[in-house]
């Protein structure tokens, strides 16, 4: 019979494959989803009589569906690409309905709109649904697990076989809306609140355990592939963004990689940055690399420069986010300390850490140099050195406690990964052949 490997949701199969790999889960998942797991597909009778240990037939990668969304976002599953993937997926099928004559314009006009067909998702949660197992056979069990969803319905959803074989309501609804990546489904699924506490499970243990795999097949955390180079102006951003992931997303801190700058950074300034941002776009590098710049007059001179390059789709420039609170923020100048918009003119990445610290005067800003092709004054952050010793200091406790202020460190971070995510999703776009599989 052989030995499958599953990817489930819930209990339900979203993709197997027989005696080897199949698919690689592996990004889906960090270091501490590795546990071993109670499972139904093991003989423990067998284990007990012969007095050995069924962990290593256990093991699996577990993680709720609700923390496997953010993943699924950096991979570029985003409910855009969902959407854009499910009308071509209802195109294709209008072509083939037309191309054949047991189809009418009004069958083929009723096709679910990917609004519904994300409604007819949303309507059965996964837990809803029963996971009694029913025989193929017994016709009578079969149009029970049938009868809760409405055929008139189930027939407009494209791609979907009327023959369909189902062994339970929740491998039914499975199989009705199995028309999509197996990650577009999981991101559909992952959008109703109810199933955010749905387990997904990548159980390996039996195909390790048959030989059919390496123990190295199986890693988690994201690709290099995957992964995202943030190209900063200093070390200094490194070390922040480094440590904000570490302790506001550590879902999916494992998906950016920085510049090695122990031994100094190697392109300081904004002119460096963008000049190695040309260099790697003239050597068609493939790593996929965001250029984050400071919301200061420095930073916005070198994005607008940067704009003007010709960049592949794995690369792209940003700037630090506006905030409100920089509106009105203390700047001193010739005429003395005014609250002035630092936006685009003072507001490096210090300026959004926690600017109250003891023992410090209130947080303002100084003018530096003027910017003559922008028109505006340069500014720098008043002890921004120690602004920065005080946030590497914080430990997660501190900040679940709220005594310190990341409200700004978060715009920055959302900010990054909506970037990156765009870059995911516009490289995704280059290559739609595994809409033409069968998954």
């Amino acid at each position: 019979m052989g030995t499958y490997i599953t990817l489930e949701v819930g209990g339900v199969e979203v993709t197997s494959s027989k005696n080897h790999l199949g698919m690689d889960h592996g990004s889906l998942f960090q270091r501490s989803d590795r546990r071993p797991i109670h499972s139904d597909q093991i003989d423990y009778e067998y284990y007990e009589q012969e007095k050995e240990d069924p962990t290593p037939m256990e093991m699996v990668f577990i993680r709720p569906l609700g923390d496997v969304v953010p993943r699924l976002e950096m991979l570029g599953f985003t409910l855009d690409r969902v959407r854009r993937e499910y009308e071509r997926v209802a195109d294709e099928t209008r072509k083939i309905m037309s191309s054949v004559d047991i189809y009418n314009a009004d069958e083929i006009a009723a096709l679910m709109s990917f609004d519904e067909f994300r409604d007819f998702v949303n309507d059965y949660p996964i837990e809803s649904l029963s996971a009694a197992y029913v025989e193929v056979s017994d016709k009578e069990a079969m149009q029970a697990v049938r009868q809760r969803f409405s055929r008139s319905e189930i027939n407009r959803i494209p791609r979907h076989s009327a023959y369909d074989v189902a062994y339970s309501e929740r491998s039914f609804f499975a199989g009705a809306i199995d028309i999509l990546h197996p990650y577009s489904v999981m991101r559909l699924l992952g959008d109703i609140d109810a199933n955010a506490i749905v387990s997904v499970v990548w159980h390996y243990g039996p195909l390790l355990e048959g030989g059919y795999v390496n123990a190295s097949d199986f890693t988690p955390e994201a690709r290099r592939a995957e992964a995202f180079l943030i190209a900063t102006e200093g070390s200094s951003d490194i070390h922040i963004l480094k440590r904000a992931l570490l302790l506001l997303r550590p879902d999916v801190a494992d998906f950016f990689r920085f510049i090695d700058v122990q031994e100094g950074h190697p392109f300081p300034g904004t002119g460096n940055l963008v000049r190695f941002a040309e260099g790697l776009a003239k050597i068609d590098i493939q790593n996929q690399v965001l250029f984050l710049f400071d919301n200061d007059a420095e930073g916005l001179d070198a994005y607008q420069r940067m704009s003007k390059l010709i960049l592949p789709l794995n690369m792209r420039g940003a700037m630090l986010p506006d905030v409100e609170t920089f509106r009105r923020f203390p700047a001193q100048g010739p005429d003395g300390t005014q609250l002035v918009d630092i936006n685009g003119r003072a507001a490096a990445i210090e300026c959004y850490l926690d600017l109250e610290l003891e023992s410090y005067p209130p947080a303002k800003v100084r003018w530096t140099n003027y910017k003559k092709d922008l028109g505006v004054y340069q500014g720098a952050l008043d002890y921004k050195e120690s602004y920065t010793k005080a946030f590497l200091d914080q430990t997660p406790e501190s900040i679940n406690t709220g005594s310190y202020d990341v409200s700004k460190l978060q715009a920055v971070l959302s900010l990054m990964i909506a970037e990156c995510t765009a870059i995911a999703v516009e490289q995704a776009q280059q290559n739609m052949s595994y809409l033409d599989k069968e998954w």
